[in-house]
């Protein structure tokens, strides 16, 4: 019989309690560790199934020792004498035939198999995951080109042993973006929303069924994130986006809006954008606005005019890094693409462009 399912979070926290915890004890560093899940990983969302197990998912953990001589030690001392097993689950993985960078859980348990514990230091691992190390200070260009997957994988998951607090404090620092970070963030959504809210009408229009559905759907997709933003939730990626939206507190009452909108319904799309609106009214970021929808100019279908909410909050920006900079947001609100936005080098160097400036000739 295969081991019962246990959501990943609390596999790795008994990884921790019933074998990693008992070997330090034994053979302890010299210097303080700190025991985790964070980065990668769907588990670490809360958003792992049964299905997660068939690759990528298993009994893992970080382990964050500061001095080297430590490290060496802790990893030795994994390899020799961490058990095969943990609940049941195989504590060590394979690489998947045929499929690079893919492990697979070794049920086998061959002498091949490696464990899934990261031995490292915090700062090393956050320039490895972010691009750079937040206990050196968060500045504005940091907050824009990491993308907000990355910051949601810091802040969730769980912290099993921090007795110097080093996790803590950073989880707390990149807990959320600073008020006129927000503002920027929260305004260039809105600017998508309103670069694209009156097409849905008008492809419906002209007779264009189809070109009228995917126009909605991306405007939805947009709408989902910004309900994350004003929730002080950092969106994910495509494919948790609809799971962390379904948890938001009031998403029941926008939902069945948005389900509507996604059919080309550009009254139902209008009046999601409407109750978000209202939402960004409570967070008092900006100046409230009229949440009415209106006419597109003189034609027949409804919008919410949404980039007078951009204008609203880049009005209140004080932050000077941020008030000559174009509209377009953070790193993942102007691009995408998988290859960029799991690339550090490639996202903080996108992201960290002054898109201030003319290029130069």
């Amino acid at each position: 019989m295969p081991p019962r399912f246990l959501p990943g979070l609390d596999l790795a926290r008994a990884l921790y309690t019933d074998a990693v915890a008992p070997l330090l004890a034994a053979y302890p560093p010299d210097t303080p560790y700190s025991a985790t899940l964070i980065g990668p990983g769907s588990e670490v969302l809360g958003l792992d199934s049964e299905r997660s197990t068939d690759h990528d998912w298993g009994p893992r953990l970080q382990l964050f020792v500061s001095d080297a001589r430590d490290r060496a030690r802790v990893r030795e001392l994994l390899a020799d004498r961490l058990p095969d097993r943990v609940r049941g689950w195989p504590t060590r993985f394979v690489a998947a035939p045929g499929d690079p960078g893919v492990r697979l859980l070794d049920h086998a348990d061959s002498p091949e198999g490696r464990h899934g514990i990261d031995v490292t230091d915090l700062g090393t691992w956050c320039r490895t995951w972010l691009g750079f190390d937040p206990a050196r200070g968060v500045t504005t260009t940091d907050w824009l080109a990491t993308p907000a997957q990355r910051l949601a994988s810091v802040v969730g998951g769980a912290v099993f042993h921090d007795p110097v607090g080093d996790l803590a404090r950073l989880r707390r620092r990149l807990s959320w973006y600073p008020d006129d970070v927000w503002r920027y963030v929260l305004a260039c959504q809105w600017r998508r929303v309103a670069q694209e809210e009156p097409f849905v009408g008008r492809c419906a229009e002209a007779g264009d069924d189809l070109g009228a559905r995917v126009v909605a759907a991306g405007v939805v997709r947009d709408l989902m994130r910004l309900a994350l933003l004003l929730e002080r939730r950092y969106p994910p990626y495509a494919k948790w986006l609809g799971s962390a939206f379904a948890r938001l507190p009031g998403s029941g009452g926008i939902a069945p809006l948005l389900s509507r909108a996604v059919r080309a319904d550009t009254g139902a799309l209008a009046r999601a954008c409407s109750l978000l609106a209202e939402r960004q009214n409570d967070t008092g970021l900006a100046a409230p606005l009229d949440t009415r929808p209106r006419p597109f100019h003189s034609r027949p279908y409804p919008v919410l005019d949404a980039d007078r909410f951009t204008r609203a909050l880049l009005d209140r920006v004080r932050d000077p890094d941020l008030r000559d900079r174009p509209p377009v947001g953070a790193v993942d609100q102007f691009t995408d693409h998988s290859d960029v936005l799991t690339a550090p080098a490639v996202f903080r160097t996108l992201g960290g462009a002054d898109l201030g400036q003319d290029p130069k000739p």
